[in-house]
């Protein structure tokens, strides 16, 4: 991924490249600030790409795992309006697997790509506000169901072999790209990316980065031209 050293000048910008996980307690406090960005640029296409934060996981919350969760959570409910349950905390039995959920994006973005996002928060919602085991393909199906997916149709999708290798492209994009941290946003000019955010911000803070970018380019395009 790019920085802001030279963004090409002949790009136009197309598309908001998000590289994050359903189970990212502080993606689900960026959603509304990137919600606030994308109704003020309907011009953007939303690019979403799963990040695998504790894919194939395999062992159960241990107390200091959940004590941390607690800890991050409620930085994340004092940094934006969301909301907690600790019905998934009070498990000792919960493993914290995160590729089921990512699958669960990938699914609806490969029957509908248009409607992957909602599908996405409405997961996050499930899990963090409502404290539903996301983990269930039962319960992804249901989430599915509720975002106008057909259940049956999203559960055959969810468990081919062709979404665990999406997930797993997935994962190997973000890491081919060096994304380490989530949420992280991008802006996308043709088949570069630039990066926006690696990390929670707040609406205002994404508008003067892209107001960044807009310039530099500008500039550039200027000086091209002289």
């Amino acid at each position: 991924m790019n920085d802001l050293a030279a963004p090409r000048s002949n790009a136009t910008m197309a598309r908001l490249a998000y590289f994050a996980d359903p189970m990212c307690s502080w993606c689900y406090g960026f959603g509304p600030h990137l919600a606030q960005l994308l109704e003020a640029h309907p011009e953007f296409e939303l690019d979403l790409t799963m990040g695998g934060l504790r894919a194939f996981n395999t062992q159960a919350m241990s107390p200091a795992f959940r004590d941390m969760l607690r800890e991050h959570w409620r930085h994340v409910a004092a940094a934006s309006p969301v909301a907690f349950t600790d019905t998934i905390l009070a498990r000792e039995d919960f493993i914290y697997d995160t590729e089921p959920t990512c699958r669960g994006v990938i699914a609806a973005r490969g029957l509908d790509a248009s409607g992957a996002y909602a599908y996405f928060e409405a997961v996050q919602i499930a899990f963090y506000r409502d404290g539903r085991d996301v983990t269930d393909p039962s319960v992804l199906a249901g989430v599915a169901v509720e975002c106008g997916y057909d259940g049956a149709e999203f559960a055959r999708v969810l468990d081919a072999r062709e979404a665990r290798e999406a997930a797993r492209a997935d994962f190997a994009r973000t890491q081919a790209l060096g994304i380490q941290g989530f949420p992280t946003l991008a802006v996308g000019y043709g088949t570069d990316l630039y990066l926006v955010t690696s990390g929670f911000a707040t609406a205002d803070v994404l508008e003067h980065r892209l107001d960044e970018i807009e310039r530099l380019l500008l500039e550039q395009s200027v000086a091209q031209r002289v």
